[in-house]
């Protein structure tokens, strides 16, 4: 039995899935958005509060027995601590397997908004010369499109989301759509001026990221309080919390069902579609199932993987998708960063 159709359904809303429930309410159509984590305050830690840190248990130190018993993976992030454990994922109650001699960590949004409440905020733009690389190298395969194709959907989001950044007009680092960029401190300015004296064929240039430089589409500017690792309580930083889910509930479009799995997708031969979303609920327990016409699989890479692989069937014995056989394999997840030091000596 169907419990409810719905024009369209979007699994998961990371960064991806609160993109397609914002374009596909604003252009007409009733969204049900599922996600397997509880609904999150973005922006609120401690006892429902934005509170410093000194106002913490330990000071936000880390609760070790805690951590060990239900985030031993979460806390490898490097930025997990008492004030916003709530919005990483809970590995007891969600476990995996891995090799212990080849251990995988696997970092995990645990509420609405997954990842986008965790990122780094940093938005670079692809450039003609990385739509290029592989034929010009002659490894891998040409990429069906170039930059030009690119450049108007790059300018769309950029200018909803607020990118700030400085103009530098790099072909190998395409300028965007840019808020006023941040300032640089002391130090850099004296490093930036050195650097244009003395190898003025490298460009220094102010990091470009989501976060708001001056007021921008109903959401306050940055004023730099420093935590961003808790959540933005001024949702000055993009994410699904502060920007396109409200974009997206302003239509009235939107059911958002938060702590629902998506157990597997079931397939209709005769149309050639997704036909149901088998559900679980991780409250209750209860198996659900929902219709659309259209679905969205916006889980993250290995969650959505698993969501493919789980809905096996007669016309696809190996999970959906699959009839390569490499479902599964060859996964690219985001990297947790880069990090580059150096000492100024003067």
């Amino acid at each position: 039995m169907i419990d409810k159709s719905y024009d369209a359904i979007v699994i998961g809303s990371g960064i991806t899935g609160g993109w397609a429930a914002k374009e596909l309410t604003e252009k007409g159509l009733n969204v049900l958005l599922l996600d397997r984590s509880p609904d999150v305050k973005h922006g609120i830690d401690y006892k429902g509060e934005h509170v410093p840190s000194w106002k913490l248990p330990f000071y936000g130190k880390d609760e070790r027995q805690l951590n060990q018993r239900d985030y031993f993976i979460s806390q490898h992030s490097g930025v997990m601590d008492a004030s916003n454990r709530h919005l990483f994922n809970n590995d007891r109650k969600n476990p995996y397997q891995y090799d212990p001699k080849k251990p995988f960590q696997w970092i995990r949004g645990g509420g609405v908004g997954g990842r986008s409440l965790l990122w780094y905020r940093q938005c670079y733009r692809f450039s003609e010369a990385d739509f290029k690389a592989n034929s010009d190298d002659g490894h891998g395969s040409q990429w069906p499109i170039g930059y030009s194709d690119l450049a108007p959907w790059y300018d769309y989001v950029e200018d909803f989301i607020g990118v700030s950044g400085q103009a530098e007009g790099l072909e190998q680092l395409p300028d965007g759509k840019f808020l006023p960029p941040m300032k640089m401190y002391g130090i850099e300015k004296t490093v930036k001026q050195r650097i244009e004296k003395k190898i003025p064929e490298i460009t220094m240039t102010i990091g470009r990221t989501a976060v708001l430089t001056e007021n921008h589409r109903g959401r306050a500017a940055c004023h730099y309080c420093g935590p961003c690792e808790r959540g933005c309580s001024t949702g000055s930083y993009f994410s699904t919390q502060s920007s396109t889910l409200p974009a997206a509930r302003a239509t009235n479009r939107l059911t958002l069902r938060p702590d629902s799995v998506v157990e597997r997708l079931e397939y209709d031969p005769e149309t050639k579609r997704v036909s149901i979303i088998h559900v679980i609920d991780a409250k209750s327990g209860e198996r659900l199932q929902f219709s659309s016409k259209i679905v969205f699989l916006c889980a993250s890479t290995i969650a959505s993987t698993q969501i493919l692989l789980n809905s096996s069937s007669e016309h696809f014995p190996n999970g959906m998708a699959n009839s390569s056989g490499v479902l599964g394999k060859y996964l690219m997840d985001h990297t947790t960063g880069i990090i580059g030091s150096a000492v100024f000596l003067g």
